[in-house]
Parts: structure tokens; C-alpha cells; sequence
């Protein structure tokens, strides 16, 4: 889930740009963190600002080569960490004057089209799909998960309606050979009873699998959770979402620590807690036309943000609960 999808085009887009920059006000100073580095969109927008610095994240080793390119020009102002975001406690910033944090949960151009990455159904040769710092490869899962793993990771991370069929014919063709990328397309072809002439059929048992193997259920709630941690009071968290379980998680999460629970009149009389973000917009704020017509892929982004109402570091959540059954599933992959 890192940088902007732009499958067409060799430009790169950080989608919404405007929109983001003038929520989280770089003009002001302080410093942001950009959990999604990517091709450098946002951090390099927001350096454009006097008095402001950049910690900058990324589980991709390969975005090593342009923040290397920018520390040039950003010496004292700009820091990178081939990290992935859930890890983002670890970087010590209880103290620091953070002002802003932004994910952008997409996929960048270069990493759909790196052979090597696996991202794609066009892609020949092995099934990878690890952005970096993974355990395990889409390769390990077809061919080690059994057919209800399988058929749980298409449903749910997917929204694939024929999961069924098509996980149980993965199990009878891995026992005559090892699955590729093109093998796999070619089982989801046959399995697939209704065919979507706008949407390859290979499309949603992909995205169900790049979510398995980098985990990015528990990685965005567990960003979610640290990022709020470290921002200062007035300061903004930001996330770009590509798809619905993503824009789900975070959501509820903002919306859930902005609003006091509603309590049964039959309960005891408690002094409910303070809410802990300030909600500005109820909805997403999606790209406008002009931005769609200049890149097609930024159509499905939906962009919300949350205002830290007061200073706390520790905090109660129920994320995790309310999305324990997704992170069960990526727990599959524990024993590959």
C-alpha cells in the first residue's frame, strides 16, 4: 500500500495533492511525516515550505535511490527510514513537534510494473507481490494455503464472489505443477462462471493477495494507532484509500474517536471521555474531474483526515476487535 496507483502512465501523480496540503498547512512549519514516500510527491510539496522537516517512510528498499536524491537538496530537513509505517513507534517521536502525517495506500507505477515485484496479472514469471520487509511471497500462498484459507483470503480481501470455485480448482492444478502468475490467471479464467468485460477477472484475487502477503490490514491499523500517538494537539492525520476494506478501517477509526459512544438509559451515570479527534468532513473528499481526466487512476481515491483534538500519547481503541476477522486471516500466514 505505498504511493499512488498510475498503471498507464510513466508520470507520476500524487493524487490529491492540493487537497492534502492545504489540510495539513505546511506553511505554518513543524515537522510531517509521510508514511508512504513513494516516488517523493508529498514530501517534496511540503519542503517546498520554509521551516518545515520531513520524516519520511517506506517499506520499498527501492525508494532508497530518490530520498537519497532529495537529502541532497533537504540536508537538515529530511529524513528517510526503510520502515514499514506500523513500525513507526519505534522512531522515538513522543517528543517531537509533529504536525501532520499522511498515508497514501496505493501502488506506485514503477511497482506495478517491476517483473520483479510480481504486482501484476500482466507480469510473467513467479508470484511475489512483497513491497519489501515480508516474510512470505503470493507464490507461498497459493501454493502452501489450503483451499479454505485460500477461499477466505478471495472473499474477504477481495470481495471475490467466486472464491469457492476458484481456490478449489488452485488445489487441483498445484498437485500437477507449481503456480505462476500466468497459471494462476489462466485457473481464475476458467473458474470464473461470470465474465466482467470491464474489469480483468484476474483483478480481485490479485488484490486479495497483494493485502495477504504485505499484511495491510494489521499494517494500517497498527499506523492508524501510532501515527495518532505521536501527532501534537491541532495537528492532522491524513489517508488516501484505493479501495473499500481500506477506506472501511479507517473510517471507523476516526470516527469512533470522535464521537462519544451512545450509552443505554438503564446504565449507571458515567462521565464518558473526551472525544479525541475533531472530524471536519463526515465524507471523503474524492479528486475532482480535471485531476481524473489527467490521471484515471486517482478516480477511486477517497481522502479523509482527523484534527488531534488535545495532547495524549496512550490511548483505549477497538479496532483491532472490530476487525479481528480480516487480521485472523492474514495470520494464515504465519505458518509459510
Amino acid at each position: 500500500m505505498d504511493a499512488t496507483i498510475v498503471p498507464k502512465m510513466q508520470k507520476h501523480y500524487p493524487v490529491l495533492l492540493k487537497e492534502i496540503i492545504s489540510v495539513i498547512s505546511p506553511q505554518h512549519g513543524g515537522t510531517f511525516i509521510d508514511c508512504t514516500f513513494g516516488q517523493g510527491g508529498y514530501t517534496k510539496k511540503i519542503l517546498d515550505f520554509k521551516n518545515t522537516n520531513v520524516i519520511a517512510l517506506d517499506r520499498d528498499n527501492e525508494s532508497e535511490k530518490i530520498a537519497a536524491q532529495l537529502k541532497e537538496n533537504f540536508e537538515d530537513r529530511f529524513i528517510f527510514k526503510n520502515i514499514k509505517f506500523s513500525q513507526l513507534s519505534n522512531l522515538k517521536l513522543k517528543n517531537e513537534n509533529i504536525r501532520g502525517v499522511v498515508f497514501d495506500l496505493g501502488y506506485s507505477y514503477t511497482q506495478i510494473k517491476d517483473p520483479q515485484k510480481g504486482l501484476s496479472f500482466d507480469a510473467n514469471g513467479k508470484l511475489n507481490m512483497k513491497l519489501g520487509l515480508n516474510s512470505y511471497s503470493a507464490e507461498d500462498a497459493i501454493n502452501k494455503l489450503d483451499e479454505k484459507e485460500l477461499e477466505k483470503i478471495f472473499k474477504f480481501f477481495g470481495d471475490e464472489k467466486e472464491a469457492k470455485y476458484i481456490s478449489r480448482n488452485i488445489i487441483k492444478e498445484r498437485s500437477k505443477n507449481k503456480i505462476d502468475t500466468q497459471s494462476l490467471v489462466e485457473i481464475i479464467d476458467k473458474s470464473k462462471k461470470r465474465k466482467n468485460f470491464k474489469v480483468h477477472n484476474a483483478t480481485k484475487v490479485f488484490q486479495a493477495l497483494r493485502i495477504f502477503v504485505n499484511k495491510e490490514v494489521s499494517e494500517l491499523i497498527n499506523g492508524l494507532i501510532n501515527a495518532t500517538k505521536v501527532l501534537k494537539k491541532g495537528g492532522v492525520i491524513g489517508v488516501v484509500t484505493f479501495h473499500s476494506l481500506e477506506d472501511k478501517i479507517v473510517k471507523y477509526f476516526f470516527k469512533s474517536l470522535s464521537e462519544n459512544k451512545s450509552v443505554s438509559r438503564y446504565s449507571p451515570v458515567v462521565k464518558q471521555a473526551d472525544t479525541l479527534f475533531n472530524l471536519i468532513h463526515k465524507k471523503p473528499i474524492i479528486p475532482s474531474e480535471e485531476e481524473v481526466s489527467e490521471n484515471p487512476s486517482s478516480r477511486s481515491a477517497k481522502f479523509r483526515y482527523a484534527i488531534k483534538k488535545t495532547d495524549f500519547y496512550n490511548f483505549d481503541t477497538d479496532i483491532k476487535e472490530q476487525f479481528r476477522n480480516y487480521i485472523e486471516i492474514e495470520n494464515y500466514g504465519d505458518k509459510l
